[in-house]
């Protein structure tokens, strides 16, 4: 019965966390009747509603949130000693949870994924991608790549190689119109612009000019709300695009995208590793940190 209550808390905690047990059972890699049948059992045992539960969501009551609070400490609690076991480990293994956006993971960490498996053969990446930035803590995230400025927190961080944002143009859209020699050229070209899902803005080009950075919004003929969307379109002769060296690195080896305005192209330096105090000693995210930083400096 006391294991029944301790996972019934574990359930609870996360469930409570993340809004939904659908959302609980994935952090956890169960069912979600698993984590169902795990809450209601609690419930049983202490004689109270935990959540008010309708056909869209899941909402702790007021007892519930008194207990979740506590439920959520031992949660942590349990994360720090399975911590404190791995990093009795030298040798990196068990499961890596990284978390990134999907241009980020796709053309930064998928490519570096291989070597690392291969030097390290009992690490398990479970690379979870999405535009919307998570908790660590809650998501059991071990280390988050991240793109921006950061905001204050009590994560730990550190910055990734820089890379350059500029132009581009296919081969075929070239040989119909001749590549801008200025950024102000492009009000005679057909361009492909990004609008932010978050925002609804769209992406401003910067530039350096001189000693000066610039933004050119131009007017698009093709306007879409994701980069990899953005830089296809571009492949395929659609007009000139915008977007980061390291995204369209391969399209460029291939020749199937060309540098345009090449020397007014900007310097960026803001990726970032994220991770968690707990996670400081770990063995898979020091190695697959100092990974990342060897391959992104070649």
């Amino acid at each position: 019965m006391a294991f029944e209550r301790l996972t019934g808390l574990i359930a609870f905690a996360r469930a409570g966390a993340l809004g939904s047990y659908t959302a609980a059972a994935r952090s956890l890699s169960v069912s979600p009747s698993a984590i169902s049948k795990s809450i209601q059992r609690l419930e049983k045992h202490l004689g109270i509603t935990l959540f008010t539960r309708t056909t869209r969501s899941l909402v702790l009551t007021a007892e519930g949130r008194e207990l979740h609070e506590r439920a959520l400490r031992l949660l942590r609690d349990a994360e720090e000693i399975e911590q404190v076991a791995k990093r009795t480990r030298a040798e990196p293994a068990g499961t890596l949870r990284i978390a990134a956006s999907l241009p980020t993971g796709i053309h930064l960490i998928a490519p570096v994924l291989p070597q690392f498996c291969a030097l390290h053969p009992k690490v398990m990446i479970d690379l979870r991608l999405s535009d919307h930035r998570i908790n660590l803590v809650d998501e059991h995230i071990d280390i988050a790549i991240r793109m921006g400025e950061l905001a204050d927190s009590s994560l730990l961080s550190r910055r990734l190689p820089p890379y350059l944002i500029g132009c581009y143009a296919s081969p075929e859209y070239l040989s119909r119109c001749a590549p801008p020699e200025y950024p102000n050229d492009l009000i005679g070209h057909k361009t492909i612009n990004l609008r932010y899902q978050n925002t609804g803005q769209l992406f401003r080009w910067p530039f350096r000019v001189g000693e000066r950075e610039i933004e050119i919004i131009p007017s698009s003929t093709v306007i879409v709300d994701a980069s990899e969307a953005a830089i296809a379109a571009t492949a395929a002769g659609a007009g000139i695009g915008m977007a980061a060296n390291f995204m369209v690195a391969s399209l460029v080896r291939d020749k199937k995208l060309v540098p345009v305005l090449a020397d007014f192209a900007v310097e960026r330096n803001n990726i970032s590793a994220l991770w968690h105090e707990s996670r400081r000693a770990n063995p898979a995210v020091r190695a697959f940190l100092d990974h990342m930083l060897k391959s992104l400096s070649h």
